[in-house]
């Protein structure tokens, strides 16, 4: 599967050449994961013991709809690290990830079955953040030569084994990727817990009001045009040819602006949370 983007490389001189050599630090642009984000967490949980695991968690500290600084706070951490940290880092990274992990998981009780350290399951929420870098990619420099598209796909394997997903079990190319991908789409499932809590996130529900009916509407839009199917239909949202239009004029123009901003701003707040990351560590605060 591929994602329907506009070419907003289109008109450079060589879209090959300016996204050669790029690494997986370089595709990291907040501006563009803050607006592809909600898209990309949807298809996370779109896999039902994954979105009633994160909906109905037990751990507080972690929900996003009782602290949202900090969930985004530790699920950015998170990228950064897997995208950019040393080995030691990662590997520090993921004793914290598994500490908190251990608590994620159901009890007999529940209608749903899941368990955070199913490595099946977190398989799954690195596939979408691969997905989303090679959209990140496409947006920024166009599409990628086959030696640039597989490097980033080597890099991308970070995102399951900082978590609990084994070197074997992240498909060995992208032709195995693309497989799993298929059937991972088929598996797509909604219930009415996961969808009223996704549906609210779309739209920022977890915000103050204030800011809620201020960044909502917008945010709600980008999510549902980033959305491909069949994730926008589980979900319900409205989509129409009009608004399609108006979406690729305002990511192409959003992509574009981006690209032309010096590394150190594209690239925050992961800069930043990365040596944010450090200084905990360095000073014993926690890190998730």
């Amino acid at each position: 599967m591929t994602f329907a983007v506009p070419d907003v490389a289109r008109g450079a001189r060589d879209v090959r050449r300016a996204g050669a050599g790029v690494s997986l630090p370089d595709v990291l642009a907040g501006g563009l994961a803050v607006a592809v984000g909600g898209a990309n967490v949807i298809m996370q949980l779109a896999h039902l013991p994954i979105g009633r695991g994160v909906a109905e968690s037990r751990v507080e500290r972690g929900r996003v709809d009782e602290h949202p600084l900090e969930r985004i706070r530790t699920t950015f951490t998170y990228i950064a690290v897997a995208a950019a940290g040393s080995d030691e880092e990662r590997l520090a990274l993921r004793r914290e990830v598994d500490r908190v992990h251990r608590l994620v998981r159901s009890t007999p009780a529940d209608a749903v079955q899941y368990d955070a350290f199913d490595p099946a399951q977190q398989l799954w929420v690195a596939a979408c953040l691969y997905r989303g870098v090679e959209l990140g990619y496409t947006l920024l420099y166009g599409t990628p030569d086959e030696s640039t598209a597989e490097a980033l796909y080597r890099e991308c394997s970070r995102f399951g084994t900082t978590l609990q997903v084994p070197d074997a079990l992240w498909p060995p190319d992208r032709a195995a990727f693309e497989e799993y991908w298929r059937q991972g789409l088929e598996a797509v499932e909604m219930d009415d817990v996961t969808r009223a809590y996704l549906r609210d996130f779309a739209k920022l529900g977890f915000l103050p009001l204030p800011l809620r009916h201020t960044l909502g509407p917008l945010q709600q839009f980008l999510t549902t045009g980033f959305l491909p199917e069949p994730f926008r239909s589980e979900l319900g949202l409205p989509w129409s040819s009009g608004r399609q239009l108006g979406f690729d004029v305002l990511i192409r123009a959003g992509a574009l602006a981006i690209r032309c901003l010096p590394s150190p701003l594209r690239q925050f707040p992961f800069n930043y949370l990365l040596w944010d990351f450090r200084r905990r560590r360095a000073i014993g605060e926690p890190v998730i």
